[in-house]
């Protein structure tokens, strides 16, 4: 939406779709949630009636958003909500939405990792899932940034043996080694296949158990000669790794529009995938948003329980409000760093 790359009406509106905050006040319709609650706030925006949200789906509700199913806040064609990069935010639902922290004191001690819940933890931990990721597994992260980092983490969480995070951003890569993982320079020339076998050793045959997309439509091509943009590019190369009978999890984002696309296929989200390859080798590949409720509540006692350290695998950086268009600039141009804005200082960091 910042770089014009989506169908945003009119140039403006108001961004946020992962937020955190302190209750200020309720609405007449709101029964157990009450002022003063720290909460975390699913960036999926859902009812909790529908058949969509009876069943766990809440990325896909069938009564927030008149255009398709699925809303979130401050986010094009996804219901019209105001997004949360602003000094306050109205949540709707509130009861059914909210996922309230047990203890003011530990959350406050704690919110840098607890602010990750409303969508980066929740969906790398979702692509790792859709992976089918377990202990031993041998996974492909594609993609350093704030989400890649945090399915890398939620990998080791989940007890893959080896992990394996590629990347063109060098600082990006160095930030997934930090916490125990394999990487790959994708600027650098050799097949995607080849140099994973170079890392697991000849036997391997260059492939693992799963793969995570933690890229999506804005994919590049490998290889300094071809580092144009390549929309399939890391679909293609999860089927190239991904053993027979494999998992493929795609939370990285897909669109249906497309207005700054590479050609015309592009710009309305056809995309050139092998998937006969995929077809062949009986890979299972899963796609969407993340259902953020499905697991908040569990991935928020992994940090209250100390049994991960998200922040630090993201690299969070607190900033104020003010300097949020300084942060996207930085942000866009590579570096290894998850914004959180604090409007109001709460965290006593800005």
């Amino acid at each position: 939406m910042v770089r014009g790359r989506t169908s945003l009406p009119g140039g403006h509106m108001v961004l946020g779709h992962e937020i955190t905050g302190e209750v200020i006040e309720t609405g007449p319709g709101c029964e157990f949630i009450k002022v003063g609650d720290i909460c975390s706030v699913p960036f999926n925006i859902a009812c909790g009636r529908c058949a969509a949200c009876k069943r766990g789906d809440t990325g896909v509700c069938l009564n927030v958003n008149p255009a398709r199913p699925g809303a979130a806040y401050g986010y094009v064609d996804m219901g019209g909500w105001i997004g949360g990069q602003a000094e306050y935010c109205m949540v709707p639902y509130a009861d059914f939405n909210l996922l309230k922290f047990p203890d003011r004191e530990q959350a406050l001690e704690k919110i840098q990792d607890l602010t990750l819940l409303s969508d980066i933890f929740p969906t790398g931990y979702h692509g790792a899932i859709q992976a089918g990721v377990g202990p031993g597994s041998i996974v492909y992260v594609a993609g350093a940034g704030p989400v890649g980092l945090a399915s890398a983490a939620s990998c080791h969480l989940l007890g893959a043996a080896c992990v394996i995070v590629g990347d063109m951003i060098p600082e990006r890569l160095a930030q997934a080694r930090t916490f125990g993982c394999e990487t790959i320079d994708l600027r650098q020339e050799g097949s995607l296949r080849e140099r994973i076998a170079h890392i697991l050793g000849p036997n391997s045959e260059g492939q693992v158990d799963g793969a995570v997309d933690c890229v999506g439509f804005e994919a590049r091509g490998n290889g300094l000669e071809s580092a144009g943009e390549v929309p399939a590019q890391v679909l293609n190369d999860c089927m190239s790794i991904v053993r027979e009978g494999g998992r493929i999890g795609i939370p990285g984002l897909y669109v249906t529009s497309d207005p700054g696309g590479i050609d015309d296929a592009a710009k309305s989200g056809n995309l050139s995938m092998r998937m006969g390859l995929g077809w062949s080798l009986s890979h299972t590949m899963s796609t969407g948003q993340c259902p953020v409720m499905k697991y908040h509540q569990n991935l928020m006692q992994a940090i209250l329980f100390e049994k991960i350290d998200i922040a630090k695998a993201v690299n969070v950086k607190v900033i104020s409000l003010d300097d949020a268009p300084k942060g996207y600039k930085d942000f866009d141009a590579g570096e290894c760093v998850k914004y959180v804005i604090d409007p109001h200082n709460y965290t006593g960091l800005v």
